[in-house]
């Protein structure tokens, strides 16, 4: 029986050998190989390796520069404090200073001799400050002394004198007596090395 011009042509599915053929054929037309592959995997991943190494190099160059870049702004900052606290020094320190000689003088010039000692007391705060100032190491009056030289610090015979005068007066106590005239001699010496340094 021939088939009519509306009937429909039902064909069987499978494996289609003629297919397959084309498939595999062009890919053995174009010259495809595991060696070829290899080669091309080899070439990207030496563009990739190439990338990456430029990236991390720039990467860790960006990281050394922030580094330094941190380190001098905080020395720049570090230098405008240090600036800014000698300028109030200049202008208000020298006045504190001198304000509390001052009152060591008043303390110096009364008839009490408690005067007397608080004025060495006194006077011996200023000079540990003073020291403290100078760059001189150590906890105490007493070891910042001992590491002094008398090459840069010509009256440092007249600052141990006056400094064991007060080291009497605050281990005597009231047994420890000080006679007006020893305190004024006692505050000459602090003053010399006050003027030494140019703290008053």
């Amino acid at each position: 029986m021939q088939p009519q011009d509306n009937d429909i042509i039902y064909k069987s599915y499978g494996l289609d050998a003629d297919f397959f053929e084309r498939i595999f054929g062009g890919f053995a037309n174009a010259d495809v190989s595991v060696g070829g592959i290899v080669s091309f995997v080899i070439q990207l991943w030496t563009i990739y390796s190439i990338f990456a190494f430029a990236l991390s190099a720039l990467f860790i160059y960006g990281i050394i520069y922030s580094y330094i870049r941190v380190g001098q702004l905080s020395e720049e900052q570090e230098a405008k404090l240090l600036d800014q606290e000698k300028m109030w020094k200049e202008l208000h320190g020298g006045h504190i200073e001198n304000e509390r000689w001052h009152s060591v003088q008043t303390h110096l010039s009364s008839e009490n001799p408690n005067d007397w000692k608080l004025a060495i007391i006194e006077a011996d705060v200023l000079l540990e400050r003073m020291l403290e100032k100078a760059g001189y190491a150590g906890t105490t009056i007493g070891e910042k002394l001992k590491s002094a030289s008398v090459r840069s610090f010509a009256t440092l015979d007249d600052a141990w004198q006056a400094h064991r005068v007060r080291n009497q007066i605050a281990h005597g106590g009231t047994d420890f007596v000080l006679t007006q005239k020893v305190a004024k001699e006692t505050l000459v010496l602090y003053e010399r090395v006050f003027k030494e340094f140019s703290y008053l």
